[in-house]
């Protein structure tokens, strides 16, 4: 310039490029956790049961609180069909005895669970996949039996948990049978004359009371 002034320095300080905000982690947590939520529902085991399950007891009890301790089970309710084969005395029908069971359940016991109407011994084991059966020693022969089906039309085997029997104050497996004739009762305890006569005394306090 004439008068010699200096030219004004010329800045060499880059522009900030424009900044991409980037999405929060947050954002996508609740997608995240209903996913997992999600895989976790499907993920739970597959258990089946079967069974008439006509005068409910202590066994019974045993049996449906280990299965459902395994995962989400598949009761399999025998029809008054099956029922009548199967056993040589008379049994409450279907519906009568479906709805006890769920009654049952609802009582003192906690898990996922569906009640199908079964025709013979094989249920759904042979059209659907299950992780576990459970059974009793009574039954254990018949999941042996349902392995060797499935075996056959290229299914995987069911793992079989066998419980072992409860047994009653005479050291005999609880059955319906015995409740019946009056030997023992629902929770395997022993009915007696002395018991039989003090419940009858008791009884006749309240309705003379």
């Amino acid at each position: 310039m004439a008068n010699g002034s200096k030219k004004p320095p010329v800045s060499t300080t880059k522009k900030p490029k424009f900044m991409v905000k980037k999405k929060s982690l947050n954002t996508e947590l609740p997608f995240m956790e209903a996913k997992s939520k999600k895989r976790m529902e499907f993920s739970s085991p597959k258990v089946v049961i079967g069974g008439t399950f006509d005068i409910l007891h202590r066994g019974h009890e045993a049996l449906l609180r280990r299965a459902f301790s395994l995962g989400e089970t598949t009761i399999g309710l025998t029809s008054n069909k099956m029922a009548e084969k199967i056993k040589r005395r008379r049994i409450g029908n279907f519906r009568s005895r479906k709805k006890e069971l769920e009654k049952f359940i609802k009582k003192g016991l906690l898990g996922k669970y569906k009640i199908k109407k079964i025709e013979d011994k094989f249920g759904p084991t042979l059209k659907e996949d299950f992780d576990y059966i459970v059974v009793s020693p009574e039954t254990y022969k018949t999941a042996l039996l349902i392995n060797k089906k499935r075996r056959e039309i290229k299914k995987k085997p069911i793992k079989i948990v066998k419980i072992k029997f409860v047994l009653g104050e005479n050291g005999k497996p609880i059955s319906a049978t015995q409740i019946i004739k009056g030997k023992i009762d629902k929770q395997g305890k022993l009915i007696t004359e002395s018991r039989l006569r003090d419940e009858g005394e008791e009884e006749n306090e309240v309705l003379f009371a």
